[in-house]
C-alpha cells in the first residue's frame, strides 16, 4: 500500500501526528490560539520538535492554557514554572507568556474574542498558498509583520513576525501544506 504524500518536514511520528491532525486546520478556539501563541514563542531558537515534545508538560504546567487562570500567576508560580524540567525553562519566554495571558484577556474583552481579533486580519477566511516546494515558504510576510506589530502595541511579547508566520500556519490562518500533500485539499475544504 503506497503511503500518502505529506509535507516533507513530518518525517518523525511525533511532526506526522502532529502534520496530519492539526498543522493548518483553522482553528477558531480562543484556548487554542493562546495555547499556539504561547508554544510558538516558547519556540523561539529551538527546534519545534523540542516544544511539541514537551506541549503536555506546558498543558500542565499553565493550567492548560486557560488565559485568565495564568493572568493570575503570581511570583511564586514564576519561580515554580522556573523550576520546572518539563518546560523551556527562559525567564523571558515564561515572563512572555503570563504577559500574553493579560494582553490576551484584555482583546478578548475588547473584541468578544481573540478569535474574532486574530481571525480579522485575514477577513475570517485563510489564506490559500499554492506551494510546490517547501522552499517556497516565507519565514515571514507583510501580513505577519503587521500582525506582530499590531500584537505588541497591544502589550504581547515574543510575537514577532517570524512567530507569527509560524502561529499562522499552526492555526490555519494560511494554508502552507504542499499541493502534493494530502493534507492540502482537506484543510481548503
Amino acid at each position: 500500500m503506497k503511503e500518502k504524500f505529506r509535507c516533507p518536514w513530518a518525517k518523525t511520528d511525533l511532526y506526522r501526528q502532529y502534520h496530519d491532525t492539526e498543522w493548518g486546520v483553522p482553528s477558531h478556539d480562543d484556548r487554542h490560539l493562546f495555547e499556539m501563541l504561547t508554544l510558538e514563542g516558547a519556540q523561539a531558537g529551538l527546534s519545534w520538535e523540542t516544544i511539541l515534545n514537551k506541549r503536555q508538560n506546558y498543558r500542565r504546567a499553565f493550567k492548560q492554557f486557560d488565559p485568565k487562570k495564568v493572568a493570575k500567576f503570581s511570583a511564586a508560580d514564576m519561580e515554580r514554572l522556573m523550576a520546572d524540567a518539563g518546560i523551556v525553562r527562559n525567564r523571558l519566554k515564561i515572563e512572555s507568556a503570563l504577559n500574553n495571558a493579560r494582553a490576551f484577556l484584555t482583546i478578548q474583552k475588547e473584541f468578544g474574542s481573540f478569535d474574532r481579533y486574530i481571525w480579522a486580519f485575514v477577513n475570517h477566511k485563510p489564506i490559500i498558498n499554492r506551494l510546490k516546494s517547501i522552499k517556497d515558504a516565507p519565514a515571514e510576510t507583510e501580513l505577519s509583520k503587521a500582525i506582530s506589530k499590531d500584537l505588541k502595541v497591544r502589550g504581547f511579547r515574543f510575537v514577532g513576525p517570524t512567530i507569527i508566520y509560524a502561529f499562522m500556519q499552526a492555526v490555519g490562518m494560511v494554508n502552507d501544506h504542499l499541493v502534493n500533500c494530502f493534507c492540502y485539499k482537506r484543510v481548503v475544504r
